[in-house]
């Protein structure tokens, strides 16, 4: 983005939707050479950069938008509709690029050296560090790397041994991309054009300046917004990802089915099916109740932090589990709607099964195991301290 954004709300989340639609054209003209490429093209990297997108979740005062959560998922909800991949793509590098919250000022001073904002990938399932004198020697491999392609940082989570008698401790680690290898892996039935490839590190060092405590998670910079916590601070936008290609999915079955007729005698059309109306008219019920809960909740965790309060263990699971839930209802729902699609729906350059392989494939992360739904019903049965990262 060329100009600062607003500071207030309202006008902020104008100024970010007005950027989506600056990227529109390009997103939809690159959708095939992202997804055979399997990784985002290098025209939207460019446009999404250059409408500042992937700054959405960096703080104000390193040059982001520092949107609310809610404003995040809007965004992210109308990027993820035009094209998943995209979508995808851009919400991982906004939670990579979250950490700048977080991290000492040498480091900042070093990713934003080129007068920019960077782009940036993560990964928080843990790998293995040792401490060494002035940083952290870091070997290991790390999977699920959206974005790692056009990324110039790569955050790693480690945990380095503490002895026998306590807990390993818990960090972030920042290394420029030169330092990683990128294994050509991903080849996937779903997500193809998001580059989530595995990448390895071999006895690179780190400074202990570009890494940070990924337990405590205490912002060095910025608002109310990195208190929310982990999961709360990076689970929203796969909501906002799940709300838009159910969307998506719904709007492609709504106009495929009009000129779709089925039938070996009579054929009719799909549309004028009653049970086909019925199945339509049940699923956008169902996408716009759990997209609600989800805006609700996240809303009301804003305003909890925004009071300079902290997420309780359950409130936490209870984020997640909207999260899961909504993701979960709109996999069921691209599912069931496919089965009207025909085999026209069937083909690879169809939208509508591409948004059910994009879902069946996002409902895969760890953030959205229905085990979170176990640590709800435990709270609804009187625990007060559930697993939130189960």
């Amino acid at each position: 983005m060329s100009q600062a954004l607003p500071t207030e709300r309202a006008a902020k989340r104008v100024a970010l939707m007005s950027a989506v639609d600056s990227v529109r054209e390009t997103l939809l003209a690159d959708i095939t050479e992202t997804e055979t490429g399997r990784t985002l093209a290098a025209s939207s990297v460019s446009a999404l950069r250059g409408a500042g997108l992937f700054s959405l979740k960096v703080p104000a005062e390193l040059g982001g938008a520092e949107a609310d959560p809610v404003t995040q998922i809007e965004v992210l909800e109308a990027v993820s509709y035009i094209d998943p991949s995209a979508g995808w793509s851009t919400l991982l590098g906004c939670g990579a690029m979250t950490m700048s919250a977080y991290l000492p000022q040498a480091a900042i001073d070093e990713m934003w050296s080129a007068g920019r904002i960077p782009t940036a990938a993560a990964v928080i399932m843990p790998g293995k560090g040792s401490r060494v004198a002035g940083g952290f020697e870091v070997s290991g491999t790390w999977s699920w790397a959206s974005g790692v392609r056009h990324a110039e940082w790569i955050g790693v989570h480690i945990l380095i041994d503490s002895g026998a008698d306590a807990p390993p401790e818990s960090r972030l680690a920042f290394f420029p991309a030169r330092d990683i290898a990128i294994d050509d892996n991903w080849y996937m039935s779903g997500l193809k054009g998001t580059g989530s490839c595995n990448f390895s590190i071999d006895k690179k060092f780190v400074r202990e300046d570009f890494t940070f405590d990924f337990h405590s998670m205490t912002p060095q910079r910025g608002g109310a917004m990195y208190t929310l916590g982990v999961p709360a601070l990076l689970a929203n936008e796969l909501g906002a990802f799940a709300v838009a290609v159910g969307r998506r999915a719904i709007d492609e079955i709504a106009t495929q089915a009009v000129a779709k007729k089925r039938g070996y005698v009579a054929k009719l059309s799909v549309a004028d099916r009653p049970v086909f109306q019925r199945l339509l008219g049940e699923s956008d019920f169902k996408l716009r109740a759990a997209r609600g809960l989800l805006m609700e909740r996240y809303e009301q965790a804003w305003q909890t932090v925004s009071r300079g309060e902290t997420l309780t263990a359950a409130e936490q699971v209870d984020l997640r589990g909207v999260v899961a839930f909504t993701l979960h209802t709109a996999c069921d729902i691209a599912q069931q709607l496919f089965r009207y699609g025909g085999g026209t729906a069937a083909r690879l350059d169809n939208m509508l099964q591409r948004c059910v392989r994009d879902l069946e494939v996002a409902s895969l992360h760890l953030f959205v195991t229905d085990a979170i739904y176990e640590e709800r019903g435990k709270t609804l049965l009187g625990d007060e301290n559930p697993n939130h990262m189960v």
